[in-house]
């Protein structure tokens, strides 16, 4: 018998010594091998206030609160390492952030040891994926990560997995990684010169010092396209952008069933379809040679064509949507005919705001004779719903949630971009002329402004006002409520009803309340606080599934 355990402890344990062994092999993905490290020696130089150059890129910090960055390299390598070095602060504060939020959102120490493995294994074969030319590039800026986050994976493995950040957010949504972005675009007789216009708003939410520092980054490859993309820290990907030909990039998700493996992370996709795409079937070929493992709308405008569309891209499909109208209207469902009887499209359109929100852009856009870039700012801004009607701040079936990332808006003809600057899409958008940026600004070598100051569009007036600061408040309280709904501590009365006046058509101030009642076994309080959120109106079905269930669970208690 002691001879039968024996061999059997031994077995099992060379058993987890194999599959240890064989999952180090197959998930630690090992960095590309530069074809110059010479350049691993060049330092960036200081030389003003947040103002640093290498060679003839720079960065800076401008006036209104943007990073901008210039970056020319001779090779892809070079490239990711001056990008990493101009911006080492900024790349090692975005992954503090990153990982302070996901921490927030999944604070069960258990369940983030199993994710990091089961992501290093999902992503196992990401780098198959990713052409040569980006691995080089997220290489050369993964050597600005900081020691302090080795124990989750080298620097060139978390950096390659933080480009499928977007992507893996579809397998988290329930963790409201990804909410939903909302863009459209007018040409013709409904824009306001008849020339194309691209605005969107990115709702890619990671907390909100993760938008602190957005930064306007102007790329100038040795191959391809010049273009510029809003992006943060160590981020080589693109989610909106516009290059040197007038063609415009911006990504959307949709619904995706879980993926069961990596593929080339969307934001990589866009990325090489700005750098090397002039046309929308440019950009649909780029398209079609990627397997991505997630579904996402890629909203292109074509300076050349006069026109924008949308590829719609699934891990198994593509298809495209033109139009003949003057205008198009990119949410998060799929709209092409080859998506028409897709289950998975079909559901998400039942369930999530995203119909919603297409019908209330589609309210906006009717509701202006013409749009030109302060229309499309007043579109971008708008936090009403349907008919104007109130549906509480923050409200995900709003154009503007208050939680955007960055907003922009694009006149490819002109070559011009205006960005957003803090906070989300109120403070005031900001102008870039592409053209003068690429003739005017390598090698800068003094501090000074680049922005087209007489473009700028001013800041909403929403940012002054009382209600704003009441959605501040809204944002505190309902952290300090989530606190007491984990810690079961007591929640004043005053608290109590300062919540409600901050916000009261929101759902979520009730259904918090809700939770907090029923987690002080008070079950009367909690059925009532409940029933007031089903009153308001609510962006998803499981959000609502989540609240009914709850009034049952405290009616079985009482």
């Amino acid at each position: 018998m002691k001879k039968i355990i024996f061999y059997f402890l031994g077995f099992f344990l060379l058993l987890i010594v194999t599959v240890a062994f064989y999952f180090r092999s197959v998930a630690i993905v090992h960095p590309p091998v530069p074809k110059n490290n010479k350049v691993n020696n060049v330092q960036r130089k200081k030389l003003g206030t947040d103002f640093y150059v290498l060679k003839n890129s720079w960065i800076k910090k401008s006036n209104s609160g943007l990073w901008e960055m210039y970056v020319e390299a001779e090779d892809p390598y070079e490239r990711g390492l001056i990008n990493g070095k101009l911006a080492e602060e900024l790349v090692q504060l975005q992954e503090i952030y990153f990982i302070r939020q996901i921490k927030k959102l999944i604070p069960s120490q258990t369940y983030l040891n199993y994710l990091k493995y089961a992501i290093a294994w999902f992503n196992r074969d990401l780098d198959k994926f990713v052409t040569e030319e980006y691995k080089q590039e997220i290489y050369g800026v993964s050597n600005a990560l900081n020691d302090e986050y080795d124990f989750i994976g080298s620097k060139y493995q978390r950096s390659l997995n933080y480009h499928a950040a977007h992507d893996i957010g579809h397998a988290l949504q329930d963790k409201n990684m990804v909410v939903g972005c909302t863009a459209f675009s007018t040409w013709n007789a409904k824009s306001s010169d008849g020339n194309l216009l691209i605005a969107r708003n990115f709702d890619f939410y990671v907390g909100d010092d993760f938008a602190k520092d957005k930064v306007v980054c102007f790329y100038n490859p040795i191959r391809g396209n010049k273009f510029v993309f809003i992006t943060w820290g160590g981020f080589v990907g693109a989610v909106s952008g516009m290059n040197d030909q007038g063609l415009t990039v911006t990504i959307n998700a949709s619904k995706s069933d879980i993926p069961s493996g990596s593929a080339t992370p969307i934001s990589l996709v866009a990325r090489e379809i700005l750098q090397y795409a002039s046309t929308i079937q440019e950009a649909k070929t780029i398209a079609d040679k990627r397997k991505t493992f997630v579904s996402e709308s890629l909203l292109i405008g074509s300076a050349k064509e006069g026109k924008t569309s949308i590829l719609e891209k699934s891990p198994t499909q593509t298809g495209l949507l033109e139009t003949t109208d003057d205008y198009i209207i990119c949410s998060n469902n799929f709209q092409s005919e080859i998506f028409e009887n897709d289950p998975v499209n079909i559901e998400n359109k039942k369930s999530s705001s995203s119909m919603y929100r297409y019908k209330r852009m589609k309210q906006l856009i009717d509701s202006y004779a013409h749009i030109g870039p302060h229309e499309a700012a007043e579109i971008l801004r708008n936090r009403g719903g349907l008919n104007n009607e109130n549906i509480g701040l923050g409200n995900e079936k709003s154009i503007n949630q208050l939680i955007a990332h960055h907003s922009v808006i694009m006149e490819p003809a002109k070559r011009l971009i205006w960005v957003s600057t803090q906070p989300y899409q109120l403070g005031k958008y900001v102008c870039y002329d592409l053209t003068k940026v690429f003739s005017s600004f390598p090698g800068l070598n003094e501090k000074k402004e680049i922005i087209e100051e007489n473009l700028t569009l001013q800041a909403d007036s929403f940012l002054y006002s009382n209600s704003f600061a009441n959605f501040k408040r809204y944002k505190v309280i309902a952290t300090h409520i989530s606190n007491c709904v984990k810690s079961k501590s007591t929640l004043s009365s005053t608290i109590e009803r300062a919540f409600i006046a901050s916000n009261p058509e929101q759902f979520e101030v009730y259904s918090l309340l809700g939770d907090y009642y029923s987690a002080h076994k008070n079950n009367l309080k909690a059925i009532y606080y409940y029933k007031l959120a089903l009153s308001k109106e609510i962006p998803l079905q499981k959000e609502v599934q989540y609240i009914t269930e709850q009034i049952q669970k405290c009616e079985q208690a009482n």
